[in-house]
């Protein structure tokens, strides 16, 4: 795809508070690089003997019927020191419709909405169905967001179905949750899997004839409800990990209402889950590496001593739920997800070693406990993932590749492997999950990290594969997300403030 960005680009400035180390420049310049010729050349994709639906331009909306209020004082009390004080916050609730497989079109649902800034031009803000609510995350986002954007834009974070403020999924009995992470099915697979039994059962029971409507392709009508109720002719979005996957699904089932969209990190569309979980767990002990280097320590040495010391002896943690060496290891993959923990990251597990699990547990909490805020992430999670997957595997084909997951990554191969027992139990689902692949869409930015815990690279560069309007970024670095990449945040910049999308393969340095 032959498009070069113009020379002038706005600078991003990091969005999250991380230091880019290097960059690269092309020709004389002070900004940070964006290196265009370096990556691998871009394999064909369906649709690449076309040309793509144009980029929309970025106008001002018309009038909103959203019913904003004001909630900066609980969203400066959720974000603590990573509030800005100088934003506005502003919170609603906006109607949309359940559409249940049994009765599609009908049933209310309610989608929160959070707005940070006071730029004219929404700017949609879609996080992983198990990371924090969207809400929260486009508040973190706007908080470091520098002022060229937040004048043009303010984000409106959602809270995508099943999560944080919006009707939330509350189906798993709190005292069953622990039992989803407990035990690694690599070593005995009757645990989780009756575990998954019991979670599916309840959400069964809880959920009733709502519980197939929890999932991404239903999350798009909601995303086009809120983009008619902003009173926004396209919508302009940020995807970031998962939630990267819904605003694919988005543009290719409404390909002429798909704006500006740039995807952090895409989840693979591969159907070989135990494939894909490979990726996983290696992209988590890579990036457990470089966490290590980042601060010093031997931070795989002290996550494995940690774990054996918790499968001899498990300690209980605050919330009254026991520790064992599977629990901590999935609390580990949980903050590194989130790279400006990875110092409490690294203390937690340091006093794990010493018995003290009150620090690794916080990285579990928000899965496992409601609060005031939102429903436990699990239970969300569960019924989204088990929702948008078909392929439901027999116990003796999980313990086979959870067997195989153990042996090819010893420290998060049999953790992972729990997610291929979650929705074992799980009702397959009975309509079209939708597709990525639309040749009717505008350009979307789809941004890669090396050495990603969630996403990792091999899978965002195979869904890259599938869009015919994809256009490539690669990030060098280690994390969840590459935002904090200097040279990407450049990209990202000239593509929703100019219109300039980047040059399909573009190369950023670590």
């Amino acid at each position: 795809m032959p498009r070069r960005g113009r020379d002038r680009l706005v600078a991003f400035a990091a969005l999250l508070p991380v230091v880019v180390l290097a960059a690269c420049t092309v020709g004389p310049s002070t900004r940070p690089a964006v290196v265009e010729n370096d990556a691998p050349a871009p394999q064909e994709r369906p649709g690449d003997d076309s040309e793509p639906a144009p980029l929309p331009e970025a106008e001002p909306p018309g009038p909103s019927s959203v019913n904003w209020t004001d909630c900066a004082e609980e969203t400066r009390e959720q974000l603590g020191d990573a509030a800005r004080g100088d934003l506005s916050y502003e919170c609603a609730t906006v109607t949309t419709t359940l559409d249940a497989p049994g009765a599609p079109g009908h049933g209310l649902s309610r989608t929160a909405v959070l707005k940070a800034g006071d730029g004219p031009i929404p700017l949609v803000v879609v996080n992983d169905v198990d990371g924090e609510p969207g809400s929260v995350h486009a508040a973190r986002l706007a908080a470091s967001m520098p002022d060229e954007m937040l004048e043009r834009y303010s984000l409106v974070g959602v809270d995508r179905r099943g999560t944080g403020a919006s009707d939330g999924v509350r189906c798993i009995p709190s005292t069953d949750r622990p039992g989803l992470f407990d035990a690694d099915p690599s070593e005995d697979i009757e645990p989780p899997l009756d575990a998954a039994r019991t979670a599916g059962q309840q959400c069964a029971i809880n959920l009733d004839d709502e519980q197939a409507a929890f999932d991404s392709w239903r999350t798009t009508g909601d995303l086009e409800t809120v983009r008619e109720h902003l009173g926004v002719e396209h919508l302009h979005a940020l995807g970031h990990g998962e939630g990267s996957r819904v605003l694919a699904l988005y543009a290719a089932r409404y390909p002429d209402k798909a704006g500006r969209i740039a995807l952090d990190g895409m989840p693979d569309p591969s159907d070989d889950r135990p494939a894909a979980l490979g990726d996983v767990a290696g992209g988590a002990e890579a990036t457990l590496d470089a966490a290590g280097e980042q601060l010093g320590r031997d931070l795989r040495g002290d996550v494995t001593a940690m774990a054996e010391r918790l499968d001899r002896t498990p300690e209980f943690t605050p919330d009254g739920y026991r520790m064992t060496g599977p629990m901590a290891l999935r609390a580990v993959l949980s903050g590194l997800a989130e790279p400006h923990r990875w110092r409490a990251l690294a203390d937690a597990v340091g006093a794990a070693r010493g018995g003290d699990v009150g620090g690794l547990a916080a990285f579990l909490q928000p899965h496992l406990v409601e609060d005031q805020h939102a429903p436990a992430r699990i239970d969300g999670t569960l019924a989204t993932r088990c929702n948008d997957t078909e392929a439901r595997l027999p116990a003796e084909q999980i313990t086979e590749a959870a067997n195989q997951l153990a042996q090819d990554h010893p420290l998060f191969g049999g953790v992972v492997a729990q997610e291929l027992v979650w929705c074992s139990p799980w009702p397959t689902r009975s309509d079209e999950a939708g597709d990525i692949t639309s040749d009717e869409t505008p350009p979307m930015v789809v941004v890669s990290t090396a050495t990603d815990p969630v996403t990792p690279e091999q899978g965002t560069v195979r869904a890259a594969e599938q869009m015919p309007s994809a256009v490539h970024v690669a990030w060098q670095g280690a994390g969840h997300g590459a935002l904090e990449s200097g040279c990407v945040a450049e990209a990202l910049s000239g593509f929703y403030l100019d219109g300039d999308v980047p040059r399909d393969g573009t190369l950023c340095p670590a």
